[in-house]
């Protein structure tokens, strides 16, 4: 499994490079991209769902040709309806995070969300560390400014050219807002792809040379001959492309009912799909934002008794989630590491409804390779595998900028709560892995 997986994220990231490199794309690629990242999301499950990177999948594929690949522009303009398919997925992409808001979360209705949001966001970064202690009227600034984008501010696609150019340029600073200020994955880089789409020829022809042959020469040309009512001759493939495009159209327009009945729903559901290929989608962000920050960490001890108060327990650190309070925060969008974002969600459940993390441990109590390749730390690399694993719940806040804490090093104060899970080890995990028809990890040869 681990195999083919490598062999399809490999083979997405050599046929993504070749398009971006030579400038060179077709349906048929577009097309492999979109099956090859359909397939990894599928077999996934949450895994890969994790913060709705799953239902972002683009269904609306920009490409000028079905199967040639010549870098030499199209002698027909792109189709209308492959312009408003991407206009109409930011539409829905914003107005849904908006009003997932609104009918969500008190706290985006009285303003005093972003009081938390910094603080609590699944992986802070060093400037929301900043960002978390301005003072309380910049915070409710900033959630008014957020439900106008989110919510006003998508009609304007609606509202002629130079008002959907209005609303392109402002959704994109919004996401360029949004990714300096959190490790938000590559959300935010996806949702301004759709954003380009409010832009048309004349607004962006700055960006390209006024040479022949040209891109810019190609599509002057083009506009040239549409003001004279000039109609370039159209071949066999010009009447496919047409046929392919009117059909999406209607298909987008299809799928998109349920998505709208979600959208004016007062039950709105967040990020889910409503078609088995995920086409069309509806979106939502932050409908609910949590007060506090909680931590689960993970500890491991060579103590043969887990009850010794000797016994020493020492901390797996991961590679970006808060843990050690003197670490500073990391920078990786658009990367994402997903387990640092499931150990979010399982801090705010229960480790029965996230049985994904009793088999981490398992994995962790054998020092699993693969298991410890997604940590930072490992304490047992070198030592050999620990006897038990447990889960602590602690409670973090960011330290004040200009306090004590702050002095010595700290960016986090934390606090523990209570237990989130028992000490277990290998021969404890059994009966629970067999019940889950999970292969049992080798247990250490030293502690048996």
């Amino acid at each position: 499994m681990d195999a083919h997986l490598d062999n399809i994220a490999l083979l997405g990231l050599v046929v993504s490079a070749f398009i971006v490199i030579t400038g060179c794309a077709n349906m048929i690629m577009m097309g492999m991209m979109w099956l090859l990242y359909h397939s990894v999301v599928s077999v996934g499950q949450v895994w890969v769902g994790v913060s709705a990177t799953g239902d972002r999948i683009p269904g609306n594929l920009p490409v000028p040709r079905v199967w040639s690949l010549a870098r030499v522009p199209a002698r027909t303009p792109p189709s209308g309806i492959v312009i408003w398919a991407h206009r109409w997925l930011i539409f829905r992409i914003m107005l849904g995070a908006g009003l997932i808001k609104i009918r969500g979360d008190k706290c985006w209705r009285d303003l005093t969300c972003m009081n938390y949001h910094y603080e609590t966001q699944p992986v802070p970064n060093p400037l929301a560390y900043y960002m978390h202690r301005n003072p309380v009227w910049f915070h409710q600034t900033e959630t008014m400014v957020n439900h106008f984008i989110e919510l006003i501010l998508p009609f304007c696609i609606f509202m002629g050219r130079r008002m959907c150019m209005v609303n392109g340029a402002l959704q994109t600073l919004f996401q360029v807002l949004l990714i300096l200020s959190g490790n938000l994955s590559f959300l935010n880089w996806l949702t301004i792809v759709p954003s380009i789409a409010c832009f048309d020829d004349a607004s962006l022809s700055f960006l390209f040379s006024a040479k022949d042959g040209s891109v810019k020469h190609q599509v002057s040309k083009i506009q040239s001959q549409t003001s004279t009512g000039e109609r370039p001759t159209r071949s066999y493939g010009s009447y496919v492309r047409q046929v392919l495009h009117v059909s999406l159209g209607v298909l987008i327009a299809y799928l998109s009912v349920p998505v709208v009945l979600n959208l004016v729903n007062s039950r709105q559901v967040m990020n889910a799909s409503f078609n088995p290929l995920r086409i069309v989608n509806t979106y939502g962000a932050f409908g609910s934002v949590t007060k506090e920050r909680t931590e689960v960490i993970l500890q491991g001890t060579s103590s043969p008794d887990p009850n010794d108060p000797a016994a020493v327990w020492e901390e797996y650190e991961f590679n970006c989630k808060p843990g050690n309070v003197t670490r500073r925060p990391c920078v990786i969008s658009p990367y994402h590491y997903r387990l640092d974002w499931l150990m979010w969600f399982a801090a705010f459940q229960t480790y029965e409804q996230n049985e994904w993390l009793l088999h981490l441990a398992g994995k962790l109590l054998a020092n699993d390779p693969t298991a410890t390749s997604l940590l930072d730390f490992n304490p047992f690399q070198e030592k050999g595998p620990p006897r038990w694993i447990r889960g602590e719940h602690f409670r973090y806040k960011f330290t004040r900028i200009w306090g004590t804490h702050a002095s010595e090093g700290k960016w986090w104060i934390r606090k523990r709560i209570a237990p989130y899970f028992p000490p277990v080890n290998l021969q404890g995990l059994k009966k629970y892995f067999q019940s889950r028809s999970w292969p049992l990890p080798s247990a250490p040869t030293n502690h048996e």
